[in-house]
């Protein structure tokens, strides 16, 4: 099948166009992840590219190992893994200005740590006006406070971002296994793919990898969450609850599907070509009825397992520079692959 596009004006105008209008073609409805779930990119996009630009932006360098321990856990090794770029800013922020270790790092440095309030501003506004979190809807939250110069900050950080994951999205290939699964999968169902990043960066991987073909639609950050993404295509399509299935790596992409009453598979991370060598299979007791009784539970519960569910910083024992040091190999062999002239603090 060929994956129809949204042009950049429906992206500005009606960017929910697609899912409000979709029809089904299959009984079955498989919503899909992207980012850390068919390639594995969270570590390289996070360690790379949001936190080193928010450390550019923000003068944040002299905090660097605060900064990035703590933007770490929530976007990679938490049950946060995956949220939203300005809900991991605002975790973030909030974390750190509550961390006596980070503030006195902070004053003895002369570094401010950004203030939350307007990205929490921001993020209200947009849950009470019903939109999705991201550039679109933050130039509109921008032209309710034209003054705002912090407002013009975060929105050059937030494109700065998008600019610069294309340079090393590219370059990350799918995980084992994930085309073969594909196949498989849109010859039974409708595939859609619901993700947090931006439609342009998702449409130009998925067509870059040779994935496209599988798709019917790509929703991203500006159609609004996942939740959201799956309940219009499943109120427009009329897929029953025991039809549904959602492809995820995070705990948000299983609370996304749960909302809508559908079944997850979860995507652990570190076995993430163990998960897609196995889907065929599995996919089977899907098709049949029996998955929600018999197989979800278990992989539930072995997935539970995979995230954090409290900060390291919290815990007795706790040490900062030792913490720090425990995810540096990762951090290193990242620079060293993929921008080796890049800032890094070694510790």
């Amino acid at each position: 099948m060929a994956l129809e596009k949204i042009t950049l004006q429906q992206l500005k105008e009606d960017p929910e166009c697609q899912l409000k209008k979709f029809r089904r073609s299959k009984d079955f409805l498989v919503a899909i992840d992207t980012d850390g779930c068919v390639t594995d990119n969270m570590n390289g996009k996070q360690m790379l590219i949001f936190h080193p630009q928010y450390m550019e932006f923000y003068s944040l360098w002299d905090i660097e190992s605060y900064f990035r321990e703590v933007a770490e856990y929530y976007n990679l090794f938490s049950v946060h893994r995956g949220c939203n770029r300005f809900i991991a800013v605002s975790l973030t922020l909030k974390a750190l200005h509550t961390r006596e270790d980070a503030k006195k790092a902070a004053r003895e440095r002369a570094v401010t740590i950004p203030d939350q309030q307007l990205v929490d501003d921001y993020i209200n506004w947009c849950a009470e006006k019903k939109l999705g979190l991201g550039n679109p809807s933050l130039e509109q939250f921008l032209a309710t406070r034209p003054l705002d110069l912090q407002i013009y900050k975060l929105l050059g950080w937030s494109e700065a971002v998008n600019r610069t994951f294309p340079f090393v999205n590219v370059k990350i290939p799918p995980f084992q296994g994930v085309h073969k699964a594909l196949q498989m999968m849109a010859e039974h169902a409708d595939l859609l793919v619901v993700s947090q990043t931006p439609y342009e960066d998702l449409v130009n991987y998925w067509e870059a990898q040779n994935l496209a073909q599988y798709i019917t639609i790509i929703a991203g950050q500006e159609m609004g969450s996942k939740a959201h993404h799956i309940e219009l295509v499943k109120k427009s399509a009329g897929y029953k609850d025991t039809c549904v299935l959602m492809l995820g790596d995070g705990d948000g992409d299983l609370k996304a599907v749960k909302k809508n009453n559908g079944l997850f598979y979860p995507i652990p991370p570190g076995k993430e070509n163990e998960a897609w060598k196995m889907l065929p299979e599995r996919f089977e007791s899907f098709l049949n009825g029996t998955y929600a009784r018999g197989l979800e539970p278990q992989l539930l519960d072995e997935f539970a397992r995979t995230l954090l569910t409290a900060p390291p910083w919290e815990m007795p024992g706790y040490n900062h520079i030792e913490a720090y040091r425990e995810k540096q190999e990762i951090r290193k062999s990242l620079y060293k692959q993929l921008n080796p002239d890049g800032r890094l603090l070694i510790l």
